[in-house]
């Protein structure tokens, strides 16, 4: 899952990207964001997906402020079980992560969320400074403020920010060699192609440091489909609320009613699929267009791949890391990897 986001956003996919033109605001004294696109090419891209063949709307639209918080409500279920099995392999070998590591001077938290599973490694890597990373502002200043008041000896950043198509961190985050924190396996957000290509970006953007990344493993169809499909409905209410998000900055007019939620592993590609189902026909309409969606047709919102450890560490060298070590739970769930760069 999110996000690319924080995703545990595994979900996610990650954040806004730098506008064209670089500008920064400075939002308050540890948070910075780089600005983002203009409201049009927000409402321009949204709207670009919903009228292809398939239609489809990039997974860092589900991280608003609710859907962010919607996502911590996940990591909570007994279903999902990435973010349980990562802390439990973190709790186990944060010594030795340490140990492959080595001190910590910059700690960059891809996908921060609520930034609380980078707070669990403080001490153990001897973090310096934390630089985190998020596409939700809002709901990442909150987190940020909560957190320094607890460990006001490091330094904090915050940066909203939109690394799902490129990674590139400003000069704020730190001229010396950076750790890349990229927990929840939100890795499977991207393909394997685009993986290799983030992964390339991320050996660039540690500046002679390291990366410390999360990835979900290949198991039994029926614990991954219940993992991005609970009982509860939990899930569902975070795909579901992608709609009112798109409400929000594109001016359509789904409604709710009309829309459910469906998950499933795709083996052949290695991954969990979600989608938002049409339970009848409806169409959508928005200022100057329209789509009409047949009973059963979906909008395809998340992908989330799955790899195998020898797989997942074969990426890791093509995108040119090395000196590689990987921890896994004792049901070969969830792998933890650290690499030099």
């Amino acid at each position: 899952m999110n996000p690319l986001l924080h995703p545990d956003q595994e979900r996610a996919g990650g954040c806004p990207e730098e506008s064209r033109s670089g500008r920064r605001a400075v939002i308050s004294p540890n948070l910075l964001q780089l600005a983002h696109d203009e409201p049009a090419a927000i409402r321009a891209e949204l709207l670009a997906g919903l009228t292809e063949p398939t239609a489809t709307i990039a997974p860092k639209y589900l991280y608003d402020a609710l859907g962010s918080r919607l996502f911590a409500a996940i990591t909570e279920l007994p279903e999902y079980y990435p973010t349980r099995t990562e802390a439990a392999i973190f709790a186990e070998h944060q010594d030795s992560m340490a140990a492959a590591l080595g001190p910590v001077q910059t700690l960059v938290d891809l996908g921060a969320g609520n930034c609380e599973k980078a707070a669990r490694l403080f001490a153990a890597l001897r973090v310096q400074r934390y630089v985190a990373v998020d596409i939700s502002v809002d709901y990442l200043r909150e987190s940020l403020q909560n957190l320094q008041q607890q460990y006001r000896a490091i330094e904090m950043l915050g940066i909203g920010l939109d690394f799902s198509s490129s990674l590139h961190l400003p000069a704020e985050a730190g001229a010396g060699p950076r750790t890349l924190f990229y927990p929840g396996s939100s890795i499977g957000n991207f393909t394997p192609a685009a993986a290799l290509t983030f992964l390339r970006q991320a050996h660039a953007e540690c500046h002679g440091g390291s990366l410390l990344i999360g990835v979900d493993l290949i198991k039994e169809t029926d614990i991954l489909e219940a993992a991005y499909d609970d009982p509860l409905g939990v899930t569902a209410a975070f795909n579901r609320n992608l709609l009112l998000n798109l409400n929000r900055l594109a001016g359509t007019d789904f409604d709710l009613a009309d829309w459910r939620h469906v998950a499933f592993f795709n083996a052949p590609e290695s991954r969990i699929e979600m989608h938002l189902e049409a339970l009848r026909a409806t169409t959508v309409r928005w200022a100057g267009g329209e789509r009409r969606f047949a009973a059963a047709e979906r909008i395809h919102t998340e992908n989330s791949y799955k790899w195998r450890r020898e797989d997942f560490a074969a990426l890791l060298a093509a995108a040119g890391f090395s000196a590689m070590r990987h921890w896994c739970d004792a049901r070969g769930w969830f792998a933890v990897f650290a690499a030099h760069a």
